[in-house]
This record gives structure tokens, C-alpha cells and sequence, in this order.
């Protein structure tokens, strides 16, 4: 399955809406499509959506999901990585009046770059490509990708064993 959110701004993200739509129905995508579409004023004709889900029925759908699409907001494709997905983030574009700037773009892409476990489709014409070719994408991607949650606690627990030796 695939699950994709839109997040809860204002504007629609129509353009993303109708993409992943367009790729269900011309058989690019197979299996199962759940859209969450927020504001979008366009409604999927090939995939289930809804404008809003519940956070844990959300919670749920990201750690069912094969892949995460999520558009740029922070929240949107942290969770996913905090569940161990790497999501395809498609940044909204101040130019298709889906956000007020670039900042979703800019930031994305900062992401990747200084941390790299996010897939960037800062153009929305590659995104079947990156669906087609996911599983390749992420096995090419940093293996030891670590929170630094965990590099801290093994920090820490190195300290401790010193202390009582």
C-alpha cells in the first residue's frame, strides 16, 4: 500500500493529489493508494482518500505503508521516520499557489542533503520513477542511518560502564 498526505495548510496540493491519481489509474502504481488530501479541492477518482484522518489511524497507515509520500512539512515526513520509512517528499511550490514560499523546498532539500534518509521530488514529473523504482532508491541510501537518540544512550552507557570499572 501506498499512503500519501497532503498535511492540514490551507492551501490544496492539487498538483500532488492529481499526480499519484493519474498514476493509479494508468496502471503505473498497483497496488492500493490511500490519499489524505487535506484542502485539496481535487478528489481522487482511482485511489480512497479522505480530507482528514485521525493522528493514530495516520500512525497506523505510515507503519502499514510500503511507501510515504508526504508533501514538505517537517511533521508530516518526520513521523515517518520515526516509524523507520524513508518517505518521497514532494515539497509545496509557492509558483502552483500551494504554500505562500519555497520554504517546504528549501528546507526538503536541506534535509536530504545534510542528513540523507528523505527522498526529494522537487519535480513532480519524477515522482513515478522514484514509486517505480523505491525499494532501489532506499537500498542505495545510507544503511546506518542513526537517531541521535541512539548514538547519545550508546554515549552514555559507555560513560556509565567506565564509571564501575
Amino acid at each position: 500500500m501506498i499512503f500519501v498526505t497532503v498535511g492540514t495548510h490551507e492551501q490544496p496540493f492539487n498538483r500532488l493529489v492529481k499526480k499519484i491519481d493519474k498514476l493509479k489509474e494508468t496502471g503505473v502504481i498497483t497496488e492500493d493508494v490511500i490519499i489524505q488530501t487535506g484542502f485539496s479541492t481535487y478528489e481522487p477518482k482511482y485511489c480512497q482518500w479522505s480530507k482528514l484522518y485521525p493522528y493514530q489511524e495516520m500512525v497506523k497507515m505510515v507503519a502499514d505503508a510500503r511507501i510515504v509520500i508526504t508533501h514538505g512539512g517537517p511533521s508530516s515526513f518526520i513521523m515517518p521516520l520515526q516509524i523507520g520509512k524513508i518517505p518521497i517528499v514532494v515539497p509545496r511550490r509557492k509558483k502552483f499557489n500551494e504554500h505562500v514560499n519555497d520554504h517546504q523546498l528549501e528546507f526538503a532539500n536541506a534535509v536530504a542533503e545534510r542528513q540523507g534518509n528523505i527522498i526529494v521530488a522537487d519535480d513532480i514529473n519524477k515522482i513515478s520513477d522514484m514509486i517505480v523504482n523505491y525499494d532501489s532508491i532506499v537500498s542505495s541510501m545510507p544503511a546506518s542511518l542513526q537517531s541521535n537518540n541512539v548514538k547519545f544512550n550508546e554515549n552514555l552507557e559507555k560513560i556509565v560502564q567506565r564509571l564501575f570499572l
